[in-house]
């Protein structure tokens, strides 16, 4: 018996598909969260590799005490801004994944957007 999709899934593929359709080249700044941690990556998909990654582990060390409230989604945002920056990217295809554009992903975007990514 199949195992019934979820909404999660659903909204997962959807949201993938949009963004294969609308890359044009563009890497994929792709965001994933947990219950503690927010994790951001910048792929190339054309080679399948990593260009530059952030954390609030990492974020969490510069100073922010919790790792899973929005000022430190918004220091991962800004960490992976700089980071794309240096390696010479500026535009990007925002990947949300399956979740919601609200609180940390909403805040991580937002603080990408303000440290020079376009998207």
């Amino acid at each position: 018996m199949a195992k019934k999709e979820s909404l999660f899934d659903r909204r997962t593929r959807r949201v993938r598909f949009r963004i294969k359709k609308d890359a044009n080249g563009r890497p994929r700044l792709s965001v994933h969260r947990s219950g503690q941690h927010i994790y951001a990556q910048l792929i190339d998909d054309a080679s399948n590799r990593t260009i530059a990654s952030a954390s609030s582990g990492e974020a969490g060390k510069s100073g922010s005490a919790k790792g899973y409230n929005v000022a430190a989604a918004a220091e991962v945002g800004k960490l992976i801004a700089s980071r794309a920056i240096e390696k010479g990217v500026r535009q990007v295809v925002f990947d949300r994944g399956g979740y919601l554009y609200h609180g940390r992903v909403k805040a991580l975007a937002e603080a990408a957007r303000e440290g020079g990514l376009e998207f």
